[in-house]
């Protein structure tokens, strides 16, 4: 049985690793094992950043898409559906680029590439678009992101945490242990099953990837946005392995509440 000393410290070691692997690419340097480990370089964060001028409004995002409300999305994966419920209310703009991206096919066929469980769970992660090629290495995996078709560029959403008792949420800025503050006090919480956007160190450079927290990972509230959770087949979740695809994702529920 882990003392609370124990578990502290691996919370701990677990936060630092985040601030230099989850999301952007990294390779992670918290301990796993062979089966679990990924190689791939951190060159997200040094070559594709969104440009903000303005880090105190949204205004530069309100072309994303958004969700006015509540919608239901099932994952597929190895054979067995996965429901996820995405929180508009909350998270009106990472909501609206996920399920966009489900409508549009985007993680169909996609892999997940990192799965942590060892020394505890943490998380499963996927949603780069580079895994829709069978042959593109799973090692290298994990920097890259939505190309809009139109414009051809890729596609950043702003970092979008919401603090209970406030009716918006607070753009461009993390909130959490990375801005130096403890225990905030989120509306969407890093509760086991809780569905949030992989990102780099940039607040802003949010795009497709996404992770399923597979325990409860408070340390990471208000560093990274959670906009949905797993409401049905957390037991397929845990059974996800790296390597694992993406059968098919669509939306169940909700497809009018996007707003485009």
């Amino acid at each position: 049985m882990l003392t609370k000393s124990k578990v502290w410290l691996t919370n701990v070691i677990l936060a630092i690793a985040i601030g230099s692997w989850l999301l952007g690419g990294c390779t992670p340097t918290s301990p796993t094992n062979s089966s679990q480990s990924s190689s791939s370089s951190d060159t997200l964060a040094r070559q594709e950043q969104p440009v903000v001028t303005n880090t105190s409004s949204k205004e530069m995002f309100d072309n994303l898409p958004q969700l006015q409300g509540k919608a239901e999305v099932e994952l597929v994966v190895n054979g067995s559906p996965v429901i996820i419920e995405v929180y508009g209310n909350d998270a009106p703009i990472t909501a609206g680029n996920f399920v966009d991206l489900v409508q549009k096919g985007v993680y169909d066929g996609l892999v997940f590439h990192r799965v942590i469980k060892s020394p505890q769970p943490f998380v499963a992660q996927g949603g780069d678009p580079q895994g829709k090629d069978p042959n593109f290495p799973v090692s290298r995996l994990g920097t890259g992101g939505y190309i809009d078709s139109e414009t051809g560029q890729r596609r950043f959403i702003p970092l979008e945490i919401k603090l209970e008792g406030e009716d918006t949420p607070v753009y461009n800025k993390a909130l959490g242990r990375s801005a130096g503050l403890s225990a905030p006090a989120v509306t969407l919480k890093h509760d086991r099953g809780a569905v949030a956007m992989a990102r780099s160190q940039a607040p802003d450079s949010a795009s497709s990837q996404f992770y399923i927290a597979l325990a409860d990972l408070e340390f990471l509230d208000g560093d990274y946005a959670v906009f949905g959770k797993v409401i049905s087949g957390m037991d397929v979740v845990d059974g996800i392995e790296q390597g694992d695809r993406i059968k098919s994702a669509k939306i169940t529920e909700g497809a009018e509440n996007l707003q485009q």
